[in-house]
């Protein structure tokens, strides 16, 4: 690595750290005061209670990386300005984006670590966050059961009643009922148990209590008596997942753009306006990481006419840039949602703009 990105480098993330800790500190001083007398109060683990921040703080960071990102470019191209670096180094002959290169690079890092968190860490770990505080008041013991699940597969025709799923990956049911239809509606045949868990991609269900129905929905006899009078018994045919479950038990906006795409898939009782929803739902979360890149892209331009003209006219223009994608994200939703626009397009039309933007404020400094 070149002496000269190693300095940029470093004069860039130091920065980026400062502003990270402190949106970070902000989100974590306002939610404490609500949750230390219950942390206190149940002798919640530190270990347990550094994860509850960060699966609080995990729905967030999209928003906050861009800002810090923001913040801190701002700070490190006006300070480049001032001391007239910017002009040693182009002078030297170094071209302005190999002078830039590692703030985007740290800006594409970032993405990624967003695009990460959105996919695999807020799922499991912003639900149980909010269990923990809400359905439990920070009580670990009752934590270990979730509230009853109400599951509808509707193009297998069959609905899981399940009182409680046991532990995060719902891969133990408690109080299980299972009812599958015919495709004309009447009732096929109904299998409770107490306990169901998940083990090599099967359902195995202990001590299944089976009842068959006749095409008219009267109870008759099992066809396979033996088979339905095992102690344990395994139903290939049951083709639920246990992130199904995990799924319809947390907070739509948990759910990852996996989880999203498989409910719009698998969703045939979804209405069109419904399925809209969850379409812009599923690419929004798709674009978010991208802005990082953009709002670093027009953050840089802005530094330098801080550094070179105003400060408050650098810091103003990049607010307004800010404030400005964000309003057109927030009004591509309400069209999305509404019906009047597209949802893929309402969705990466605002990503797509203001990279076009961006680029064009970007490349003028060259």
């Amino acid at each position: 690595m070149r002496i000269l990105t190693r300095y940029v480098l470093r004069e860039f993330i130091v920065p980026l750290f400062y502003c990270m800790t402190g949106f970070v500190s902000i989100y974590v001083l306002f939610d404490l005061f609500g949750s230390l007398p219950g942390m206190l109060e149940h002798h919640l683990p530190f270990r347990v209670a550094v994860r509850y921040f960060c699966g609080y703080l995990s729905p967030y960071f999209h928003y906050l990386v861009p800002a810090a990102l923001m913040l801190a470019t701002l700070y490190t191209m006006w300070s480049f300005c001032r001391h007239s670096e910017i002009t040693a180094m182009r002078a030297s002959g170094v071209s302005f984006v190999t002078i830039v290169k590692p703030l985007l690079a740290v800006a594409a890092v970032m993405a990624a670590a967003v695009a990460y968190v959105n996919e695999c860490y807020v799922p499991r770990n912003a639900h149980w966050a909010q269990r923990l505080k809400t359905n439990s008041g920070f009580d670990l013991v009752r934590m270990e059961k979730s509230d009853e699940v109400l599951f509808r597969n509707s193009s297998e025709l069959r609905t899981w009643d399940v009182d409680a799923t046991v532990g995060e990956d719902a891969a133990e049911l408690s109080g299980v009922r299972v009812t599958v239809d015919r495709p004309g509606g009447t009732r096929l045949m109904t299998v409770s148990a107490e306990r169901a868990r998940y083990l090599d991609g099967e359902w195995w269900f202990d001590s299944p209590k089976v009842q068959h129905y006749d095409a008219l929905g009267r109870e008759i006899a099992s066809p396979t008596p033996e088979l339905d009078s095992m102690p344990s018994r395994c139903f290939p045919d049951f083709g639920e997942k246990p992130s199904d479950f995990a799924m319809q038990n947390r907070p739509w906006r948990y759910n990852s753009v996996r989880d999203r795409l498989r409910r719009i898939r698998n969703g045939t009782d979804l209405t069109d306006d419904a399925r809209d929803e969850c379409t812009y739902d599923a690419w929004a979360q798709i674009m978010s990481p991208f802005a990082c890149i953009i709002i670093t892209l027009f953050a840089i331009p802005a530094g330098i006419s801080s550094g070179r003209q105003s400060v408050f006219r650098g810091i103003i223009g990049a607010l307004g840039m800010y404030f400005s994608f964000y309003g057109v994200v927030i009004g591509a939703m309400v069209a999305a949602k509404a019906g009047v626009a597209n949802p893929v397009f309402a969705a990466v039309f605002p990503a797509a703009l203001f990279l076009v933007l961006g680029l064009r404020s970007f490349l003028k400094q060259r």
